[in-house]
């Protein structure tokens, strides 16, 4: 079922006003007309979620209202897991790492609950960890694909760093690096100049691409830009240099 634009445009202005009981409504109005789990991951939560990150960027809400709407969807989010299909095990795994921030917390959140319910077997490490932490876990877990959430330009150095590393060791030459989010889904060609084997706008897209790299080529890969954006279209977020 599709879900109304009357209904983005209800949970939006909700979640600004910071109102979780009608969030947690308008979320439990939708499941009841039939709209899956899965359909209010990706046709609510996660556009909504794009656009509140959107807004943010353009200095057009407050950094309270981010904070009340992520932690919201986080809250929902975390109730609809277990109504997510859970399909026979893939024999595959996935670790998933993001940016700091709350927002691609979110959303590496979601994008690792649709690859569990998609057979995966999941490990979401979340923000915060050194290249170090993260080259151990991917030693110990020995990941199909390591899917890198979100990231600023100032992040931009450490991700780059840790994949020439992954690329240097060779400890693993099967995994695939994936990234997704933030910067990523903004500035065209930035996955493949880091380094990254795979790129995805969504967690949709995630999977389809984790499932099938090979088609993943640097002809056919594109960004699904949004339409509205705070910047100039000559303008370009680029990654911070290191400076020694």
């Amino acid at each position: 079922m599709i879900v109304r634009e009357s209904t983005l445009e209800r949970y939006l202005t909700a979640l600004l006003n910071g109102e979780r009981l009608q969030c947690r409504a308008i979320i439990e109005e939708t499941l009841q007309t039939g709209v899956t789990a899965n359909t209010v991951y990706m046709d609510i939560i996660w556009p909504i979620m794009t656009e509140i990150e959107s807004l943010a960027r353009c200095d057009r809400i407050t950094t309270v209202e981010e904070h009340l709407a992520t932690r919201i969807n986080r809250t929902i989010v975390n109730q609809l897991q277990n109504k997510l299909p859970r399909r026979q095990s893939r024999d595959k795994k996935v670790a998933v790492v993001c940016a700091d921030e709350q927002i691609q917390e979110l959303g590496a959140q979601m994008t690792a609950d649709l690859f569990e319910s998609d057979g995966w077997q999941v490990r979401l490490l979340g923000g915060g960890l050194t290249n170090d932490d993260i080259l151990a876990f991917a030693n110990d877990y020995a990941p199909d694909v390591l899917l890198i959430y979100g990231a600023s330009p100032k992040q931009g150095p450490q991700i780059r760093s840790l994949i020439d590393t992954i690329r240097d060791v060779n400890a693993w030459p099967q995994m695939r690096i994936m990234v997704s989010g933030g910067l990523f889904n903004r500035a065209e060609g930035l996955w493949q100049e880091i380094g990254a084997d795979l790129f995805a706008s969504d967690a949709v897209e995630a999977l389809h691409v984790a499932l099938h790299p090979e088609k993943t080529t640097a002809r056919d890969r594109t960004i699904n830009r949004r339409k509205k954006n705070c910047r100039q279209p000559q303008q370009r977020e680029q990654l911070q240099t290191v400076h020694p």
